[in-house]
């Protein structure tokens, strides 16, 4: 921008003199002192005034006053215009402001060259003026912007903002102490000073004051209006500015708050670093990567885990850590510290360390490599925990998982585990199971108590752990089963020695308690099926089918294809009976009825209703094969009430040709009996179809009360007091005791077929089937023989005073038409007996 010249005198002549002069400048004039500031005030650019000092209304003196009193003019530079003799007019002008002054009459060289100086002049100042302008900008800038707290003359104690004009912050500073610029002066900054830090503060700023100091710096604690206690580092540092050495200083504040907490945290941690290196079960250490894991740093936990002091292991100075890992670890530890070194990983590992007095220890190490700047390992770092506890625990734990707890034996989950095991192996291993079932023993429980069953079947394991071998392992899979594993065994023959010389032994175990068992065997085929659960069933069914064909003896059973179509026929069994089960009006459930006839009046004293099963796709099924299986899958519970309400409907029936007194019996199984609400829903049925409860008898095994005595006889006693008649079925056969007999609340017992085809055999079974029959009379019950075949054991059994019979003697089970037909032709024989 350039300068522009404004030429101030009241002489026309003078101007155009001075115009002519100085053509080729940028030039404004004026006649006298009021227009001169008229033109400055409209030109802001004019920099150098040629001011006249003889003029009507504002002289140049006047001129010059007002420059130096206005702030807004203090930029010019003035050259007044004198006469040759106006040396004193020159010197007051010069003293007013003037920079220089050209006498008249004006020499035009002169001029010029007193123009170009100043007029250079005035554009340097410009030039300076413009470069403060924008230091002082980028200065306002940083101090408004800076995120550090700056404070200039800030009043110590508290004060007006009148009193201390100097006091300036930044919006940082402010924001940082939480108070406004006014409340900052009222408190001063003694009034925010934490009271245990004011006097260190104090003392610092009286040292400045006093020159001692050109500045300090310290950590102080500030508080906020709202309470909190901010951390800050603060620098003060003095500043000549003003007169009143009280207000010459300057302080930046930073909030270390942060810094602070990290501070504390870190000292915690290293507090607390210190408390666990030295209750630490084990020790922490700093070694080389060498071969002997040379100690360069051991905690103190050294001694109690090793019995070694720290300092012994020091630079090997006693014994190095190698040689105090147990020799099969060593190598395993170098070989897992090579993986982890390779990776930059962490490093964790468990061995077994043999410690100063011999004792061995398990131990937990966990560790990390540090590397120096080349890549290489510096040292590994970590530490080291006795974990001989915890190891002992796991083996207690590993034990109690994978072992029996009564008997000592590997458990179902061991046995499966090594079964997938062996499985796996490329070499095929010539394998097979033998299972013990031993269900027959829990059934004197009823009489003897759950500890009694359990230490029969400890002593069966005990008896049968001689045979385990290497290749002959006993396990108890489930609280009823033994079962061997067998590798390598020399072929089927092997087995069957094996198996004879097990049943050998366990006959002899039970037979004071007259129990038996089943052997099944199953030999494992290389290309067959290797599921370990689908194998133990398989081994499981084929113990039960022993059980059921050999009854109270231990002789054995393979599971062949035999028995594959056997278990596979069951199993079409199940889908029918499932099918009977969702839907009660499909065919291929129906009853037969077995009459039962009273010989002390020789009529018929009512039936016992048969389950029989016949479908499209299975054909006729014995009751030997789906009453077993209904039971397994609990599909008796709704099987078994149709079974009730097809014999009521016959006993209807009954009623309806005037037969109101002849009972039917209904066989129910243990399943039923124990099954919450069955005597009430027994009730509600016979309410329903309008039977009277006591023409209805009720059919259980002597087995039922293994499972369960004294609610099975709280169960009867009530179906007794409702009506119905209680019949104690297969009596003899189970394993009731005298004193059990004497306590059933049952009406009858029904002596089993065994003992009435042995009637006539040379030995005890006829006098004990008379002696059945003359306790149960004692004992106020009547008694029906099962399976009568012949007119001799008729006679027999009358001669002995049996109440009632049934058997082929008298009749076959009968379809239920064909049953009211023998009832009809019966008491009509019967009528004419009696009237002959």
């Amino acid at each position: 921008m350039s300068v522009r010249i404004l030429v101030v005198d009241d002489s026309g002549t003078d101007r155009e003199i001075v115009r002519s002069m100085l053509l080729g400048y940028d030039l404004l004039v004026a006649c006298d002192g009021v227009e001169a500031l008229q033109v400055i005030d409209e030109n802001p650019d004019i920099g150098l005034v040629v001011l006249d000092l003889h003029m009507p209304r504002m002289d140049g003196f006047e001129v010059l006053e007002v420059f130096r009193s206005d702030r807004r003019y203090q930029g010019l530079r003035t050259i007044i215009l004198t006469n040759l003799d106006e040396l004193d007019n020159e010197m007051q002008g010069l003293q007013l402001g003037a920079v220089d002054f050209v006498r008249k009459p004006i020499h035009m060289a002169s001029l010029k060259a007193r123009i170009d100086v100043h007029l250079e002049l005035v554009r340097i100042q410009r030039a300076l003026e413009r470069r403060l302008d924008v230091q002082g900008m980028t200065l306002e800038a940083i101090f408004r912007h800076m995120p550090a707290g700056i404070a200039i003359s800030w009043n110590k104690g508290p004060m007006t903002a009148e009193a201390n004009t100097y006091f300036t912050t930044n919006p940082a500073f402010q924001r940082l102490i939480g108070r406004t610029k006014e409340e900052l002066i009222m408190a001063g900054w003694a009034g925010i000073i934490h009271p245990d830090d004011l006097q260190e503060a104090s003392r610092n700023f009286e040292r400045l004051q006093a020159g001692e100091t050109s500045g300090f710096a310290m950590d102080t604690r500030l508080l906020r209006p709202d309470g909190a206690v901010l951390w800050a580092h603060v620098c003060v540092s003095s500043l000549a500015l003003w007169e009143n050495p009280e207000f010459n200083h300057m302080a930046f504040v930073e909030d270390i708050t942060a810094r602070k907490v990290m501070e504390k945290n870190l000292t915690e941690s290293e507090r607390s670093k210190s408390v666990l290196l030295a209750n630490l079960p084990g020790l922490a250490y700093r070694c080389d990567y060498d071969s002997d894991w040379t100690m360069k740093f051991v905690s103190t936990g050294c001694w109690a885990l090793t019995g070694y002091a720290p300092e012994d292991l020091v630079n090997n100075s006693r014994i190095s850590f190698n040689d105090i890992i147990s020799p099969e670890y060593r190598p395993l530890l170098r070989e897992e510290w090579a993986h982890a070194v390779a990776k930059g990983a962490p490093f964790r590992y468990e061995y077994e360390i043999t410690t100063a007095s011999g004792e061995r220890k398990w131990v937990l190490e966990m560790g990390q490599a540090s590397y120096n700047d080349a890549g290489g390992v510096e040292a590994l770092e970590g530490i080291i925990l006795d974990i001989s506890d915890r190891k002992e625990m796991e083996n207690n734990l590993r034990y109690i998982n994978t072992h029996d707890s009564s008997t000592g034996l590997h458990n179902r989950e061991y046995l499966e585990t090594l079964l997938e095991s062996d499985a796996r192996k490329r070499q095929p291993l010539k394998r097979a199971l033998v299972g013990i079932n031993l269900d027959l023993v829990r059934l004197v429980e009823a009489n003897y108590g759950f500890h009694y069953a359990e230490e029969l079947i400890r002593k069966a394991a005990d008896k049968l752990s001689q045979y385990c071998t290497e290749g002959c392992q006993l396990f108890r899979p489930y609280e009823s089963r033994l079962v061997f594993y067998l590798v390598n065994y020399a072929g089927q023959k092997e087995l069957i020695d094996f198996s004879e010389r097990i049943a050998e032994d366990l006959d002899h175990l039970f037979a004071t308690e007259r129990v038996g068992g089943g052997i099944g065997i199953l030999e494992i085929s290389s290309e067959g099926e290797q599921d370990a659960d689908l194998l133990l069933k398989k081994l499981l069914i084929a113990s039960e089918r022993s059980i059921s064909i050999f009854d109270k003896d231990f002789r054995r059973r393979f599971y062949d294809r035999d028995l594959e179509a056997l278990v596979n026929r069951e199993g079409d069994i199940i889908q029918e009976l499932s099918r009977l089960a969702a839907d009660g009006d499909r065919e291929g459930l129906f009853l037969e009825y077995q009459p039962i006839v009273d010989l002390r009046t020789n009529s018929i004293h009512g039936f016992e209703a048969l389950a029989r099963l016949c479908t499209e796709s299975l054909g006729l099924v014995s009751p030997l094969e789906f009453i077993p299986l209904a039971e397994k899958t609990k599909l008796i519970i709704p099987i078994g009430e149709q079974v009730i309400v097809k014999a009521f409907r016959f006993l209807k029936r009954l009623k309806k040709q005037g037969y109101d007194t002849v009972h039917v019996t209904v066989n129910i199984s243990a399943i039923q009996l124990l099954r919450p609400g069955f005597t009430e829903r027994l009730l509600e049925l016979s309410r329903v179809m309008d039977i009277d409860p006591h023409v209805v008898g009720i059919e259980i095994t002597e087995s039922v009360f293994a499972s369960n005595y004294d609610y099975v006889n709280k169960v009867i006693a009530q179906l007794r007091d409702a009506g119905c008649y209680v019949a104690i079925d297969d009596f003899g056969t189970g394993y009731s005791s005298m004193r059990r007999m004497r306590e059933l609340n049952a009406n009858c017992l029904k002596i089993d077929k065994y003992f009435i085809d042995s009637l006539f055999e040379v030995g005890r079974d006829a006098a004990i089937t008379r002696d059945i029959i003359s306790i149960a009379h004692r004992l106020g019950y009547f008694v029906v023989a099962e399976g009568v075949t012949s007119v001799e054991q008729e006679q027999y059994l009358v001669a002995n005073q049996c109440d009632m019979i049934q058997g082929y003697r008298i009749s076959r089970p009968l379809p239920e038409d064909v049953a009211l037909e023998f009832l009809q032709r019966y008491d009509d024989s019967a009528s004419i007996l009696e009237q002959a």
